[in-house]
């Protein structure tokens, strides 16, 4: 590859994370389901597919970019909100990523993403201990008692979701940039064999799974725009 063509990828690379930045962006204006104080939305997946194709790196860039202007324009929870949504999607999305990376298999893929749900989870259990105490003006303790009955699950099934979402559309999503010259050609295009077919089946089945629990568990709702 010579120094024009590397130009070229560098180029299409920097669109492409633009464009999963900005796709990040519109989904957590339109869907949104909101758990008491939390709010469980889909940009997670679309800046996690971001670093799955573009490094890491973006996935870090793209988590802060969005908390960022998120909090600037409809956000009401400030700074807070911006701290709590930079860590959590920036510590899934990156995880999935560098695993992800340094694995480029089904088997790293899984890893990745189950590594990526105990992250967050875990991640945001202290940070909730941490910065919940400071916004909501209640002590310590007080979060701590919501950890079992609403903190704690809500932050598993966000990123079971959000998990879900990614295993359904990694391999089409990739598929598609690498015929529009965004990613390079790979051999390992999308085969509609018996795995992917048990794969699909299986993101739906969580992804269906985490909406009953949000609904029926959690006594969250369904908001679609601002």
């Amino acid at each position: 590859m010579n120094t024009n063509e590397q130009f070229q990828m560098r180029l299409r690379r920097l669109v492409g994370v633009a464009l999963f930045t900005a796709l990040a962006y519109v989904v957590m204006l339109l869907i949104h389901f909101p758990v008491s104080f939390l709010t469980l939305d889909v940009k997670d997946a679309v800046i996690t597919l971001c670093g799955l194709c573009f490094e890491p790196i973006s996935a870090l860039v793209s988590s802060v970019i969005v908390a960022l202007v998120e909090m600037l324009t409809v956000s009401s929870t400030g700074v807070y909100g911006f701290v709590m949504n930079a860590i959590g999607t920036a510590t899934f999305s990156v995880t999935v990523s560098l695993i992800y990376k340094y694995k480029k298999s089904f088997f790293g893929a899984i890893v990745g993403l189950l590594s990526g749900i105990l992250a967050m989870t875990a991640v945001m259990m202290v940070f909730n201990l941490v910065v919940t105490p400071w916004y909501m003006h209640v002590e310590v303790a007080q979060v701590r008692n919501m950890i079992p009955t609403l903190l704690l699950p809500f932050n598993l099934v966000k990123a079971t979701f959000n998990a879900a979402v990614v295993l359904l559309l990694y391999k089409p999503v990739s598929n598609v940039l690498q015929k529009t010259g965004f990613l390079p050609k790979s051999e390992a295009a999308l085969k509609f064999d018996r795995r992917t077919i048990l794969v699909t089946v299986a993101a739906i089945v969580l992804m269906v799974a985490s909406i009953i629990l949000i609904f029926q568990v959690l006594g969250g709702t369904f908001k679609f725009g601002i």
